[in-house]
């Protein structure tokens, strides 16, 4: 049984003929190992909340790849958000404690969950074969959720013409706890192997709620769109079987991503175990298995406090296997999974990562050898140069976190999708990191400018291109005009204001900028990018 009613709904339309209709309306899908009932709206968008994809990655299960849910007899409820998992943030030190501690310490769980939205009739019955969005949340790998996500805002953009999928993965610690042995007793990159797991969930199951897998789209902004990249990279670019076909990055996040057993990867496994007072345990891996989820939660949110200011510990390594190599190497040698691609940046990326109180001592060539511990003076003086010319030195530190971190992989991405990738330009002022995501996800946050024109031309570029794999082909007219791709003269859409009326219209990229980010690529192995 893939779709039917609830089994008590002739009872109900028995007791209270009133109630019979609402009864009748609501959706459950079978899934073989689970029956969930979702609910509908009465703007006729079904939606299922705290699907399980995967087992409770508790007790044995932590630190190891994700594993399929447990069989469950009855109708489960798919009506309220779930848990989402343990939450950290950024790093708040204004020095960072990496370069000189090599050998210094300091000293829900179940939370694999999904959300799907598609468009119906008041009866829940799902539509047939419809293009797919799978969202990854952002959150620097250590914080965010899927709840925060409502698929009604897309699907609208889309002329109801996709289903949603919005998935949630292990973070901080629980997600990318790194060291050889993890490697020997566990799995790297568990939160990475748990979207993957959701992208397979999606492959065989999202027919039952009208999507067609062999047109799905994968979408995050942020560390969400770092994901999307580590999905992009995985396996060598030859995942099996196909799990998306196109690819989206709303600011692309590529921090440090160090090999597994690099010496920074080290140094957060130790401290980890220090503070679960683990260090004499004749198996540390079992002994942090043991230790009580909040006492380790306690651990997460120190080590990643305690990080430099404006950076995230606990991120995706190289792990040789799901992740094989640097994924500036993957994306140079065109290593990737996926047909088509949209990327799109903001104009000022890096300036909610750096402590905008210390203008009066910033000093570029400082800065990145605090961002990037492996540089030496060389490579910190060429960044002086490069970034001399660039207003105060405080902007200078801020153009060298957005460039590096967020900027310049974006086109290394495009890059990879020579003649199959579109680039955007997100410029509304401030035009800073995560302000663009409201004009796309307006439950969670309204746009500050109301436009409708803008808004419009805005949102509906990612749900074309995911239903047609090109922007140019549009779910409705907008203002956008024709949108080159990538390969040709390194074309951008740039969406702006000026005086309250939008101005979204193509430009060329700066040849500069592209200057820059040809530095950052010749010390990735530095940088560990």
């Amino acid at each position: 049984m893939i779709f039917a009613r609830h089994p008590l709904s002739k009872i109900v339309c028995v007791a209270a003929a009133i109630l019979c209709a609402a009864a009748q309306s609501t959706p459950v899908i079978d899934l073989g190992y689970a029956q969930y009932q979702g609910t509908v709206s009465t703007a006729n968008i079904s939606q299922f909340l705290g699907i399980r994809y995967a087992a409770a990655p508790i007790g044995d299960l932590r630190f190891r790849a994700p594993q399929p849910p447990a069989n469950v007899t009855g109708v489960q409820q798919a009506t309220v958000e779930p848990n989402q998992c343990f939450q950290a943030s950024n790093g708040l030190s204004p020095t960072n404690p990496l370069e000189t501690r090599a050998t210094e310490v300091i000293s829900t769980e179940d939370c694999l969950f999904l959300n799907v939205f598609y468009p119906s009739d008041s009866t829940g019955t799902p539509p047939a074969n419809l293009p797919v969005i799978v969202w990854i949340h952002g959150g620097g790998y250590l914080a965010g959720q899927a709840s925060a996500y409502n698929g009604a805002d897309v699907i609208n953009q889309s002329n109801r013409g996709v289903v949603i999928v919005a998935i949630q993965y292990r973070l901080g610690v629980f997600g990318f706890l790194p060291g050889a042995k993890v490697k020997a007793n566990g799995a790297l990159n568990a939160g990475l192997l748990d979207q993957d797991f959701a992208l397979r969930w999606v492959n065989k199951n999202i027919v039952k709620f009208g999507g067609d897998p062999l047109k799905v789209t994968i979408w995050g902004e942020s560390a969400g769109a770092g994901s999307v990249l580590q999905q992009v990279v995985a396996n060598g670019g030859k995942t099996k079987p196909q799990l998306f076909r196109s690819a989206i990055t709303s600011s692309t996040f590529l921090p440090s991503q160090y090999k597994y057993n690099d010496r920074i990867p080290e140094l957060l496994f130790i401290e980890i175990v220090t503070q679960a007072n683990c260090t004499t345990a004749a198996n540390s891996m079992a002994c942090l298995r043991a230790v009580d989820a909040n006492s380790l939660q306690t651990s997460n949110t120190q080590i990643n406090n305690d990080g430099f200011w404006g950076t995230f510990l606990f991120v995706p390594v190289v792990d040789g296997t799901f992740i094989r190599q640097r994924p500036t190497l993957s994306l140079l040698e065109a290593k990737v999974n996926g047909e088509a691609l949209l990327a799109v940046t903001n104009t000022f990326e890096g300036t909610d990562f750096v402590d905008q109180s210390t203008g009066a001592t910033a000093n570029a060539t400082q800065y990145a050898l605090n961002l990037f511990p492996d540089f030496g003076p060389a490579q910190a003086d060429k960044v002086g140069a490069l970034y001399a010319g660039l207003g105060t030195p405080l902007f200078q530190e801020n153009a060298i976190q957005g460039e590096s971190i967020f900027i310049c992989p974006t086109y290394f991405l495009l890059n990879a999708f020579n003649g199959r990738s579109f680039k955007g330009e997100f410029s509304i002022p401030p035009g800073l990191h995560a302000n663009d995501v409201a004009y796309y996800w307006p439950t969670l946050s309204t746009p500050a400018f109301q436009n409708t024109e803008f808004i419009n031309a805005f949102a509906q570029s990612f749900t074309s291109f995911a239903i047609s794999q090109d922007p140019n082909i549009k779910v409705s007219a907008t203002i956008t005009p024709k949108w080159s791709k990538w390969a040709v003269g390194h074309a951008e859409m740039n969406f702006n204001e000026t005086a309250g009326v939008p101005e979204v219209q193509p430009v060329k990229t700066s040849d500069a900028l592209l200057e820059r980010c040809q530095f950052w690529d010749s010390v990735g192995s530095l940088t560990a990018q």
